[in-house]
């Protein structure tokens, strides 16, 4: 995932890549040369970072390695010119799933690679919804690595003034909209923009919270169940009745609610060091903000797992991300990197970006908590920084800490990432929702739109 704030399924950035030969030793990587890295942390600030992580590998092991920093829209063509050439690389870093998916698709990960370095490393160091995510029935694909979370943030203050419960449930959400939606302050702000992908990922999170599935146990699109239906409903009844007009993105939502206009917004765990006034080009405006910059992530508490009306265990949307071996790798030296990253290297791993790495591997079997409570001590932030828990509580960072517990994606569990890529990477749920948020169109027909339209798409992919 390329760029900072939302981490969409393809960014919109240029082609981007960058070489650079790391480490020393005669032994290589590979029969023909180092061991190749490829990484879409492709940013020059990440790609040092990374060269810094993999020179200590080499210095530690003797393992000559080779960085490769491309942007995330662009792996999929780079990957195949490189297949068709025969110069694949041995590992593949913060790849999405839907990216895993195609891999897998494409008949190039090493899955034995993938299940010995997990047992290695303790399959009950992981938390299991990362693992569930990385498999395909028995079969573990890749090594979850780290991941964020679609969290809702809210201010503590005006929900601890109005006497409101913290917004867990669709109820307390529905609620806390309407008592704080008053004057200059909406009682919530969404994505709703139906070319945008963070849309889909607003709602499939509040959908997942409702059991609102892409597919069934028999792998048939599902969207236009009741579930969905009602998930349809919430959103648009709460964006029309209590939140900012127009459309809104990744950008206007992040401004309202910095500017202290919204009680609540729906955003990824990168917005984290953003609301703490680290980052001089997206700093808080709110009215309290000129005296104190961190203001508002002192006054901002967080929810990961919601619960709507018809679901079970409280869920969130959380991307994971993994490293992946590739078939036809120097094995051995490729599994050895990838411990080294996921255990001496994963401290620095997680450091290139903490508030969007967040550790699917809470410690080690000596020391089951060892990575939470160093990832809590972490430097976040561009222009200033400065660790995480200097601005919120220890309950905050706990929320988004445990969130891979909760992550829960439309599609992968069932088999079915190919298809759940492909639904989001076309903006199906978007366009049917923006009929409902505009009021041209109601909840069961928007559900019966998207359904059909992810059929479609099913059908395409042959299942």
């Amino acid at each position: 995932m390329t760029g900072r704030g939302l981490r969409v399924l393809a960014a919109a950035v240029p082609v981007a890549l960058v070489l650079a030969a790391c480490g020393s030793g005669d032994s290589g990587g590979g029969a023909d040369g180092p061991l190749v890295f490829w990484t879409i942390e492709d940013t020059a600030d990440r790609v040092q970072a990374q060269e810094r992580l993999l020179a200590r590998f080499s210095d530690k092991t003797g393992i000559e390695t080779k960085l490769v920093a491309i942007a995330e829209n662009q792996l999929t063509t780079v990957l195949t010119a490189a297949s068709a050439s025969g110069e694949l690389p041995d590992v593949i870093g913060s790849i999405s799933l839907p990216i895993m998916s195609q891999l897998r698709t494409d008949d190039l990960l090493d899955t034995d690679a993938a299940k010995q370095l997990v047992d290695a490393l303790g399959v009950d160091t992981f938390a299991r919804q990362s693992l569930d995510l990385t498999r395909s029935g028995d079969t573990q694909l890749v090594v979850p690595s780290d991941g964020w979370a679609q969290l809702l943030f809210y201010r503590k203050d005006l929900f601890d003034r109005a006497g409101l419960e913290p917004p867990t449930t669709f109820d307390a959400i529905r609620k806390a909209a309407e008592r704080l939606d008053q004057g200059d302050v909406a009682g919530i702000t969404a994505s709703t923009t139906p070319a945008d992908v963070f849309t889909h990922q607003t709602f499939e999170h509040f959908a997942l919270a409702n059991d609102c599935e892409l597919v069934g146990g028999d792998g048939k699109v599902t969207l236009d169940s009741p579930q969905c239906v009602a998930a349809f409903q919430f959103y648009g009844d709460l964006i029309k009745a209590h939140s900012v007009a127009g459309n809104q993105d990744v950008d206007t939502t992040r401004a309202t609610y910095f500017a202290g206009r919204s009680a609540m917004v729906i955003w990824s765990s990168y917005l984290l060091d953003e609301l703490a006034g680290l980052r001089n080009d997206a700093l808080p405006t709110c009215p309290e903000c000129g005296a104190d910059s961190s203001f508002l992530a002192k006054n901002t508490g967080v929810v990961a797992g919601l619960t709507g009306p018809d679901g079970g265990e409280p869920t969130t949307f959380g991307e994971t991300a993994s490293f992946a071996v590739l078939k036809d790798a120097a094995t051995d030296n490729a599994k050895k990197l990838v411990e080294y990253l996921m255990s001496d290297g994963y401290r620095d791993w997680l450091a290139i970006a903490p508030e969007g790495k967040v550790p699917v591997r809470a410690g080690t079997k000596d020391n089951p908590q060892e990575y939470a409570e160093m990832w809590r001590g972490l430097d976040v932030g561009v222009d200033t920084k400065a660790p995480l828990a200097k601005f919120y509580d220890a309950e905050t960072l706990r929320v988004v800490q445990d969130s891979p517990k909760t992550f829960r994606r439309w599609g992968f569990n069932q088999g079915k990432g190919e298809l759940a890529g492909a639904v989001a990477g076309q903006l199906v749920v978007p366009k049917a929702l923006a009929e409902v948020v505009n009021g041209a169109g109601d909840a069961p027909a928007a559900a019966a739109k998207a359904n059909e339209q992810a059929a479609t798409i099913a059908e395409e992919l042959g299942g």
